[in-house]
């Protein structure tokens, strides 16, 4: 019993919950991390990719909660915008 217990906490860890939708933290990602995982040089690329809409609206979850945070679905976007 402990073990799922403990199972469903690391399960909950990897969620974020806004306007009652579960938003799985591997799929959205901050802007940060997608330049990281995206070996992008500077996270302005991407900021610049929201701004010119190469990253699709859809494809971005902006929470005022926590201070304006934006999470972008982390699915790569066509190089040659670079």
């Amino acid at each position: 019993m402990l073990a799922k217990g403990n199972e469903l906490i690391a399960q909950a860890e990897n969620y974020l919950q806004h306007n009652g939708t579960a938003y799985s933290l591997d799929e959205w990602i901050t802007i940060k991390e997608y330049a990281r995982r995206f070996d992008l040089k500077s996270t302005n690329i991407v900021s610049n990719w929201i701004s010119r809409g190469i990253i699709p609206a859809q494809n971005i979850i902006e929470i005022p909660e926590l201070n304006d945070l934006k999470l972008i679905k982390a699915v790569p976007y066509p190089s040659e915008t670079l």
